[in-house]
């Protein structure tokens, strides 16, 4: 079972005005939810360590998650609202984002709610987004992470998301800190250019490297993933695809790499540690091919293995 842990929340997309008012679109978000729905719909084995609420949304998250057959062990119910993030267009055109977050149920995990230990099936953890910025969920993914770290794969991802963090400065702290209890980080060039403006990609994926992962994959959009491992650094092209949007693509790719190494039994420290070129190879290009596949779709709706499996044939 690969472990996910971090932010659920409800995308709402305000409509055009009406002479009745305006009209509305709720949608399943968060990134640490679309990595677990996104191995669930890959057919790995996954779960979901958070709060959700006990609201109708709450509800309508953990449908969503039990949909994809990821596994309710560890979900939490609290009576705190759900976390809303609210996407309007001005008249110009340009979307409009508001926020409504405080002492919402995705950030409301303490470290004393933790389970006291983890079955042995759980072969991974994943954490990142703004629960890695906000407590008291901060503290108890980092809790969770130091104390599993060696006996499990750690797998980071940033997804840095300033306007809910808030101090830019106090996040990259403690992800930094995190980098020594990780086996693999996977990031966006944007959440590299937001934490370090200055930082060119490779440069910035070998230092990480040199923190404590044994893998640092840095995603570019349509440039295609590169990753760093040992003394390596490859990059591997995109597949080309008609965009529809790109909501969910990342953490799309970050499912994907971990469903691929869990299928393929290097999803434990030692082997991620002792993976070659050709199986990094083909992870990145397993992964980016999901990912693919997302930006076709409205939203976030993540592949199954056969469906990746089919497309990859189609562009050999």
């Amino acid at each position: 079972m690969i472990l996910v842990c971090g932010e659920a929340l409800i995308d709402l997309f305000i409509g055009a005005p009406s002479p009745t008012g305006l009209s509305a679109e709720a949608v399943a978000g968060g990134s640490p939810f679309n990595v677990a729905i996104g191995i669930g719909r890959l057919g790995r084995s996954s779960g979901f360590l958070s709060t959700l609420s006990q609201d109708s949304f709450g509800t309508f998250l953990a449908g969503k998650l039990a949909d994809a057959g990821v596994t309710p062990a560890y979900i939490q119910r609290c009576p705190n609202p759900t976390t809303l993030s609210v996407i309007a267009t001005s008249a110009s055109g340009e979307p409009q984002y508001s926020f409504y977050a405080p002492d919402a149920a995705d950030r409301a995990l303490e470290p004393e709610a933790l389970p006291s230990q983890l079955p042995s099936d759980v072969k991974a953890i994943a954490a990142g987004s703004y629960a890695l910025g906000v407590e008291p969920i901060a503290s108890a993914i980092e809790t969770l992470l130091k104390r599993e770290a060696g006996s499990r794969v750690i797998s980071l991802d940033p997804n840095v998301r300033p306007r809910v963090v808030g101090d830019l400065k106090a996040y990259r702290e403690r992800f930094e800190r995190l980098l020594a209890h990780a086996t693999i980080v996977k990031a966006s060039d944007e959440d590299i250019h937001m934490l370090y403006p200055d930082a060119d990609l490779v440069a910035a994926a070998q230092t990480w490297l040199k923190l404590g992962p044994a893998l640092v994959i840095v995603t570019r959009g349509a440039e295609g993933p590169l990753a760093a491992f040992g003394s390596s650094v490859i990059e591997r092209p995109a597949p080309r695809v008609e965009v529809v949007d790109t909501v969910g693509a990342g953490d799309t790719f970050h499912a994907g790499l971990l469903s691929w190494l869990d299928a393929y039994d290097r999803l434990t420290p030692e082997s991620v540690a002792n993976l070659d070129e050709a199986q990094v190879t083909e992870a990145l290009d397993f992964a980016a091919a999901a990912a693919a596949i997302v930006c076709t779709r409205r939203g976030a709706n993540p592949p199954t293995w056969d469906e990746v499996i089919r497309f990859m044939a189609e562009r050999r």
